[in-house]
């Protein structure tokens, strides 16, 4: 399958059956979730040094590796060999051992499965990071929402870019692509490559499940003010380099 390697998604996050949904979450937003969302929600920075974390939708490390810079440990898989962490089924495992937070980027069509999981297997809570969207429809209201209402909700202020199979700094340009044919724009007069900085119109959050809260029944909003040039660090876009 070809991937869709355009610098601007316009479309929705939307993924075959078989596809292995492999949309990179940029590190600053992990961070923007510790600072923005534990942090000022209450957690402190020594408490979270001492827990232990789960991401099981670990890809190339853009979410595990930002999460070790929180907690003590990071337990980190995915079911594709992405090259970091081990290789898991996360949902297929019989038994999984209790960790304090997880924090994952789960695929779309399995998100449900993925949060509940988490809820079974995390002391303190779960983190997962979706479309803003996703607290829409009926039938995920019903099952999902209305039981265990997320303790905090965390829409960005500012947009996060997920781009199929590449994680792109939104500071750098890139050659444009064909949403259609794949291959690379050029200017009909020039021939010289078209070149964009990545951007999106999908809007992203945090949804946040605190276990000792969640059945209270009301959800927090807390809303993530800019923050990506302040929370990137050197080296997050490995393209970049």
């Amino acid at each position: 399958m070809s991937q869709n390697r355009s610098t601007a998604v316009m479309q929705r996050r939307i993924e075959p059956h078989d596809s292995l949904d492999d949309f990179p979450t940029p590190p600053w937003a992990t961070r923007a979730l510790v600072q923005h969302v534990l942090i000022g929600g209450g957690f402190r920075a020594d408490t979270l040094a001492a827990m232990s974390s789960r991401e099981p939708c670990c890809n190339r490390g853009y979410m595990a590796k930002p999460m070790a810079e929180t907690f003590k440990s990071v337990e980190a898989t995915d079911i594709f060999p992405y090259g970091y962490g081990e290789t898991a089924d996360y949902l297929s495992m019989a038994r999984q051992s209790l960790v304090d937070f997880t924090i994952f980027n789960p695929p779309f069509r399995l998100a449900e499965q993925f949060i509940q999981r988490g809820l079974e297997t995390s002391r303190v809570g779960v983190a997962v990071f979706a479309r803003a969207s996703f607290y829409e429809g009926i039938q995920r209201y019903r099952r999902l929402f209305q039981p265990r209402r997320p303790t905090f909700y965390a829409p960005f202020s500012e947009r996060v870019i997920l781009v199929k199979g590449r994680l792109l700094d939104p500071d750098r340009q890139y050659p444009k692509i064909d949403a259609k044919t794949g291959e690379v724009k050029r200017d009909p007069k020039t021939g010289e490559i078209i070149l964009a900085r990545p951007s999106t119109a999908t809007s992203y959050a945090w949804f946040v499940w605190l276990k000792d809260t969640h059945i209270i029944g009301r959800t927090e909003s807390v809303l993530i003010p800019p923050c990506r040039r302040l929370l990137t660090r050197p080296g997050d876009y490995p393209e970049a380099e």
